[in-house]
């Protein structure tokens, strides 16, 4: 039965992902993958299922892969998400902005993240006077000591899940997949704005 005063089809265009395993009990009519064709509802739809899938393995991987990162150093799942992305970008470093959409925290949360980091001497946040759009993160030397040492512990991990449930060629194919979904949720999130354009490290002056 529909919620009163709205139709299943309104519902789901104003649902979140998390919003539609709640949905899924209460709408009449589904789309079913073929254009204008529509089918009864029922909790045992396997997209249902494919989402949550997702959700419980990225979920899994964050409590299989945090308790040896906490060995290594890093306090949280959260810092290392944080530590590794400045370690892989150009001089250890991005814009605040960048950090937040690809660590998936909101603009303060980032802040009070970055601020912890700080306060352990393994960031420093700083303005670039040639560029007005905002301020940047980037490693201290204590923050790179660190993911010299905690990074290949990591690796070993991946290696580890990978190698135990992929093959290479699933491997390769489950790498693109995952990026085209999170291409389209950056767009999606984004309002269906382009990226601005990468920007030179900044020049101090």
């Amino acid at each position: 039965m529909a919620l009163p005063g709205r139709s299943g089809s309104d519902l789901f265009a104003q649902a979140t992902i998390a919003h539609v395993f709640v949905l899924a009990t209460t709408c009449t009519e589904r789309y079913d993958g073929v254009m204008g064709t529509t089918t009864s509802t029922t909790t045992d739809d396997e997209r249902l299922t494919t989402v949550g899938l997702l959700f419980e393995s990225a979920a899994g991987l964050r409590r299989l892969f945090s308790r040896r990162l906490e060995d290594a150093g890093a306090n949280t799942q959260q810092s290392f998400d944080i530590l590794i992305r400045l370690a892989r970008s150009e001089d250890t470093e991005l814009r605040m902005s960048e950090l937040a959409m690809q660590a998936s925290l909101t603009p303060s949360g980032l802040t009070r993240a970055v601020d912890r980091l700080q306060d352990q001497g393994l960031v420093a946040r700083r303005t670039c006077p040639s560029d007005r759009r905002g301020s940047f993160a980037q490693l201290t030397p204590a923050g790179r000591e660190l993911m010299a040492d905690a990074i290949p512990i990591h690796v070993g991990q991946i290696d580890k899940v990978l190698d135990e449930v992929f093959s290479p060629a699933e491997e390769a194919q489950f790498a693109s997949l995952l990026r085209k979904l999170r291409d389209y949720t950056r767009e999606q999130n984004s309002g269906g704005c382009i990226e601005e354009a990468s920007v030179p490290p900044c020049t101090e002056i």
